[in-house]
């Protein structure tokens, strides 16, 4: 598998709905065609994607406020799981929210989530208790 790492387009709009259906775990929110394009009509650099041979295999957002980053829908195809694919779309949001200036990278995950919440321990971010959510900092 040779992973590629690159922003999303409104032509991927329907493969990135049907990962987020098979593979995106709970959330409260309903995504829609829609949304997601007004998400890249707003920030075309909060979708990234990973993509095998042409093919949407992992995607996540990486909103930025202006001081942080903060991760959402970080969702891999079940094939691809244990891959390192989940990685390469963090290290991507990661390098980006460094360019950007920001000096926390904060990721979002469901509480009944629980394949998120393994892969976020696993991680170099740490469980903010009172914020409950995973952080790295990444500021000077």
């Amino acid at each position: 598998m040779m992973a590629k790492v690159r922003l999303a387009t409104a032509e991927d709009v329907g493969e990135v709905l049907a990962l987020w259906a098979a593979a995106g775990g709970p959330t409260r929110t309903v995504p829609t065609a829609s949304a997601v394009n007004q998400l890249l009509e707003t920030d075309p650099h909060a979708l990234v994607l990973a993509e095998d041979d042409g093919r949407v295999i992992g995607t996540m957002i990486a909103g930025w406020d202006g001081w942080r980053c903060h991760l959402y829908r970080l969702a891999v195809d079940p094939g691809y799981r244990r891959k390192g694919v989940a990685t390469l779309l963090v290290e991507a949001a990661v390098a980006h929210a460094r360019e950007l200036g920001a000096s926390r990278v904060d990721a979002m995950v469901d509480g009944t989530n629980s394949l998120g919440q393994a892969f976020w321990n696993a991680s170099a971010f740490a469980l903010d208790e009172v914020e409950q959510r995973w952080s790295l900092l990444v500021g000077t």
